[in-house]
């Protein structure tokens, strides 16, 4: 194990089998108990120690959705009064024709392929889903529904904390030094709308170094710098 710290907080890098302690707060899959009762990590993480509260951050993740999540999802097929959604987890999410028209549909003219096809990016939230069924998607609600611009960018669901960083530091350094509008899903999927290619093309980067290096401490400000290095190399402003 290994040991960073940063503003105040330090972080212990574990890797799978290694002892948590039991004062850490983590979730199944990505922690176990051995036959002896020791808390171990399944996965590779690191302890976040937060004022006193520790919580296991697995580096490793997937994505199991649950009822409120705004997710962002890629039409797989067309059904008949639906949509079947990959949403970057073990499960398809289904959103339904009259869910998307938000009225009663007419099946003699409202075909589900009028509206979005296969391959089709979407925001939208997790309406319902308790693993027997398959996830209910919704996109009544405030910026939810067809995305139409800007670029889809996937990550390690695990990762997606990092990119939003402590109350959306790390949103704000890549947002504020490129002029570019963020938004990171928690299912791994970062939609991003920018002036131009050259800005996207440097987002893109940043936030797949924030990918590679979520563990390491200090990356706020290495992040801020590789932007404003790139911007010099490229030739672009904000």
């Amino acid at each position: 194990m290994g040991q960073t710290s940063s503003g105040g907080s330090s972080r212990t890098l574990v890797l799978p089998g290694d002892p948590v302690g039991e004062d850490v707060e983590a979730r199944a899959p990505y922690i176990y108990v051995d036959d002896r009762g020791v808390k171990r990590a399944a996965v590779p993480g690191f302890v976040d120690d937060r004022g006193g509260k520790k919580v296991f951050v697995p580096l490793e993740s997937i994505y199991i959705p649950k009822p409120g999540d705004i997710v962002i999802g890629m039409v797989h097929s067309v059904g008949v009064t639906n949509w079947f959604v990959d949403i970057n987890s073990p499960y398809m999410a289904v959103l339904n024709l009259q869910d998307f028209l938000g009225r009663p549909f007419n099946p003699a003219t409202d075909e589900p392929g009028r509206y979005l096809s296969a391959g089709d990016d979407i925001k939208a939230k997790v309406l319902a889903f308790d693993r027997t069924r398959n996830p209910l998607l919704t996109v009544q609600g405030e910026g939810l529904g067809k995305i139409v611009e800007g670029k889809i960018v996937e990550i390690a669901p695990a990762r997606i904390p990092r990119v939003i960083g402590r109350k959306g530091s790390m949103l704000e350094v890549l947002s504020s030094e490129t002029g570019c509008e963020i938004f990171a899903a928690v299912n791994g999927r970062v939609h991003v709308k920018c002036p131009n290619p050259e800005v996207e093309a440097i987002v893109i980067l940043a936030i797949k170094t924030i990918e590679r290096e979520a563990f390491t401490s200090g990356l706020t400000a290495r992040i801020r710098k590789l932007i404003e290095e790139e911007k010099v190399v490229r030739g672009v402003g904000k």
